[in-house]
């Protein structure tokens, strides 16, 4: 296959796009593992890659595809099937491979879908990686270091990968206590998760209700799961639970809910998490890494406990990246992405629940008394779909706009307008004393936007 020369087949977290459209086709996922595939090669002599996927109906194409691009070029595959990402990046480090992948667009609807490199420690893939994977794809040459035929590639299913990751998301948890008292609602989004969390949760002993466990290949991440809280809300309320889990599709993310139905989102978790390793010594540094998205009062909080934040681009694997710069060993995103990395090197929706749920049976704690931590400034967030992804500076009106808003608020607040890394949209935040006001400058932004480059 052909590709564009100026066109880029890695966004800011790895391939993404709607399937069976430039870049997510068969084709380039099957240039993308010879690529891979011949880069590992000539590391190791004889390498292995673990593939793992989501729920998604176009997962079994590019699943085979990678396979195939692997095994043309040497490289043995070992298939996991459906598993969080956490999963994949822990099966990686535990079967010794030299890589691993994710078929996953996360939170994104089914028609979406997306390939994720790891490195052999569970790492996403270093930028350097992904321009030599590109270059390699362009140059389309892969003739020159084709194994011998009796060397090509074999693919084998692993048949315990569950098992393993559901250990070890429980070894996370403390054996000296249980969840036999708590009663939680669980929504897996119908994704990834939808085996293994129930599991994870019961074999602790809470008692579980669970809502988005019967995937059909069309129904991820479609009205449940963290990107719609509301189905655990009421799951909360209906059931009486102590608190609510709300997962993405690939379960690198979570949402929580307290016992009063209220949403505890990623800024509010790890300010409860940061508070809690800091009391017990294990905060490495004192400091804690955010976003630029995150919320003033998380900002607040964590300066009243002493704690150092360190605000870094959007996105988990840049959130990952400062903080292996800065010697951090937690970190997270007001969506949910949490890392721990005394457990694992990507976020982890699982880890995160069972850290949380200790802290409140450790301090007999209900949900929303450990929340109450952080007050937060009003903040909305308005996204509009564009249909192309112009430099913002080149926006004059756009500018105008931004700079209007900065006069009302003054110091008192900030906008944040910035494109996302993984889907066609432009997001405005802005965060301000009052509500009202804060949700009528961001649409004002908003609508500008959308004249300048919004989709007609």
């Amino acid at each position: 296959m052909e590709i564009d020369r100026l066109m880029k087949i890695f966004g800011t977290d790895g391939v993404r796009g709607k399937a069976n459209q430039t870049p997510m086709v068969p084709e380039i996922a099957l240039a993308l593992g010879r690529a891979a595939g011949k880069i590992i090669r000539s590391r190791s002599p004889k390498p292995r890659v673990v593939i793992g996927k989501d729920t998604r109906l176009s997962c079994y194409v590019f699943e085979n595809a990678l396979i195939a691009g692997l095994c043309s070029m040497g490289v043995d595959t070992l298939m996991v099937g459906p598993l969080p990402t956490p999963g994949v990046a822990f099966i990686t480090r535990a079967y010794r491979a030299d890589a691993g992948i994710i078929i996953s667009a996360s939170h994104n609807p089914y028609y979406d879908n997306g390939i994720k490199f790891f490195d052999a420690e569970g790492f996403k893939l270093p930028d350097e990686w992904e321009s030599e994977m590109e270059a390699l794809i362009r140059q389309n040459q892969f003739q020159d270091c084709l194994p011998a035929d009796d060397e090509i590639g074999r693919n084998t299913k692993i048949i315990d990968a569950d098992g393993r990751y559901i250990e070890f998301v429980k070894a996370t948890f403390p054996r000296g206590i249980s969840l036999r008292n708590l009663t939680i609602a669980l929504d897996c989004a119908n994704g990834a998760s939808y085996k293994v969390a129930p599991l994870v949760f019961r074999e602790l002993d809470a008692k579980v209700f669970t809502y988005g466990v019967s995937p059909n290949g069309l129904n991820i991440n479609q009205e449940c799961g963290s990107m719609h809280p509301e189905t655990v809300q009421k799951a909360v309320i209906d059931h009486r639970a102590d608190i609510g889990i709300a997962l993405d599709g690939d379960a690198d993310r979570v949402i929580l809910i307290d016992e009063k139905a209220q949403i505890v989102d990623g800024d509010t978790i790890l300010a409860i998490c940061a508070r809690d390793m800091h009391r017990r010594r294990l905060l490495k540094n004192n400091r804690v890494v955010g976003t630029v998205m995150s919320n003033l009062g998380f900002i607040k909080a964590m300066e009243s406990q002493g704690i150092e934040v360190i605000q870094s681009s959007v996105g988990d694997r840049y959130v990952i990246q400062d903080m292996l710069k800065h010697d951090v060993n937690l970190g997270g995103e007001q969506s949910g992405h949490l890392i721990f990395l005394d457990y694992n090197t990507t976020g982890d929706g699982l880890v995160c629940a069972l850290q949380v749920m200790r802290i409140m049976i450790e301090t007999d704690s209900k949900l929303s008394d450990l929340a109450a931590f952080v007050q937060r400034y009003p903040q909305t967030c308005v996204n509009v779909r564009v249909a192309s992804k112009p430099p913002l500076e080149a926006l004059q009106n756009v500018q105008d706009a931004i700079k209007q808003v900065e006069k009302t608020l003054e110091s008192s607040g900030r906008i944040l307008v910035r494109y996302s890394g993984t889907e066609n949209i432009c997001r405005v935040m802005v965060e301000g004393p009052k509500y009202k006001q804060v949700i009528q400058l961001a649409n004002q932004v908003g609508a500008v936007i959308k004249e300048e480059i919004g989709v007609k």
